[in-house]
């Protein structure tokens, strides 16, 4: 029998690809990356979903903190938010659950790999350029995409061969991680409906504002209300404490890799939150050079890193260069949550680049005379004024 090793989330799309592979007489061993979607009961669920669908082996690995490191850190110094909108969820994460698959799949002597991307999206380049790249001797085996199956008709083939999956339940596809989640569903194949309350797994719990103080560290979130602890755990706690507020809802219209436009819904309570408290703190503390570049390469990084192309040299590069640009970038962003949105108040930073003593804007000048301020006046006007008068516009 052929070894098959199957990308296995335990949702309807690999739960179809795992009955429709064992019926073709595969031998498949399903593996579940956990990027920090799953609870210990959850992954001890799909465990015992995937035997109980005929895999032969089964494994969990967890890869949060190699995940936070080689991944959500860059996003983070980068305040990499997708067509100024999405955090990038599930694009990020399907690349580190491609490239540890494909490593398990070499380690285990599999001769094909599968998984279950449809033909009309971005995840099927992503799993696909990972493996071709890894390990190109690997066939990869992709049931959905080469039926062009839709939902309705791979619940239909699960209860045929005596799998229980509620119709309701696969209406939604949903995919959680320490990142964010992001929810699918008939709304978002159209262009005007929005999603339903009910759609998002976080529901609105608390509506009396509070404060939460964020605290940075080279860029890194180090402690939440004083708490130390490392930058996942806060991440996790951040998301625990924003999503009672619904906070972080969102959809995400944006150009998918093979060329139509794509709408996905999503909640990233966390992601949103340290995003935009990092990128205040950063106004604060870095120059205006220094703003602008990490601007361009972040969205060049977030960019090459949706579409699939996180092994290309360059995002090295770039990734030195973020890293460099967060030395100064540390102090406490203060943050209120309310129903559905945040504010951000301020920050407190030994490096903060509004130091009284040199001036304060629209109010004192420390630091300079005022003839100071009109002779830089006068030649910083130079240039325009001599274009101007040599060929004597008339700006009426």
């Amino acid at each position: 029998m052929k070894k098959v090793i199957l990308a296995y989330s335990g949702g309807l799309d690999t739960s179809y690809c795992l009955k429709y592979l064992i019926n073709k007489g595969f031998e498949i061993h399903t593996v579940l990356v956990n990027t920090g979607g799953f609870t210990k009961e959850e992954l001890k669920a799909v465990e015992k979903r995937a035997y109980e669908l005929g895999s032969t082996q089964h494994v969990n690995l967890d890869i949060i903190q190699k995940y936070y490191d080689k991944a959500i850190k860059y996003l983070v110094f980068g305040n990499v938010l997708k067509n100024n909108t999405y955090p990038l969820s599930v694009s990020a994460e399907r690349v580190f659950q491609a490239l540890e698959v494909i490593k398990y799949a070499k380690k285990n002597g599999a001769s094909a790999i599968a998984h279950g991307s449809t033909g009309a999206g971005n995840d099927q380049i992503r799993f696909d350029m990972i493996f071709q790249t890894i390990a190109p001797e690997i066939e990869i085996i992709t049931p959905i995409r080469d039926l062009k199956l839709s939902r309705q008709e791979e619940v239909e083939f699960l209860q045929q061969n005596g799998v229980s999956y509620s119709w309701e339940k696969a209406q939604y596809s949903i995919n959680k991680g320490i990142w964010g989640t992001s929810i699918g569903g008939k709304e978002t194949l159209t262009s005007n409906l929005p999603l339903p309350e009910e759609a998002f797994p976080s529901q609105l719990k608390k509506e009396t504002p509070e404060k939460v103080v964020l605290e940075f560290e080279k860029g890194e979130l180090i402690s939440i209300d004083g708490k130390k602890d490392i930058p996942t755990n806060n991440i996790i706690k951040l998301e625990e404490i924003a999503s009672a507020f619904a906070i972080g809802r969102d959809t995400h219209v944006g150009d998918t890799i093979i060329g139509i436009k794509g709408r996905v819904g999503f909640e990233a309570a966390a992601p949103i939150i340290i995003i935009k408290a990092h990128h205040l703190l950063e106004k604060h503390v870095l120059s205006k050079w220094q703003q602008y570049w990490k601007e361009q390469l972040g969205n060049w990084y977030g960019m090459l890193f949706h579409e699939g192309q996180f092994l290309d040299p360059v995002m090295r590069n770039i990734e030195i260069f973020l890293t460099d640009t967060q030395k100064m970038v540390t102090g406490k962003v203060t943050v209120t949550l309310k129903p559905y949105h945040f504010t951000l108040d301020g920050i407190e930073s030994a490096h903060d680049l509004m130091n009284s003593q040199f001036g304060q804007y629209g109010e004192m000048n420390n630091a300079w005379t005022a003839d100071d301020a009109k002779g830089f006046i006068k030649i910083l006007g130079n240039a325009q004024t001599i274009y101007s008068q040599v060929n004597h516009l008339d700006y009426d």
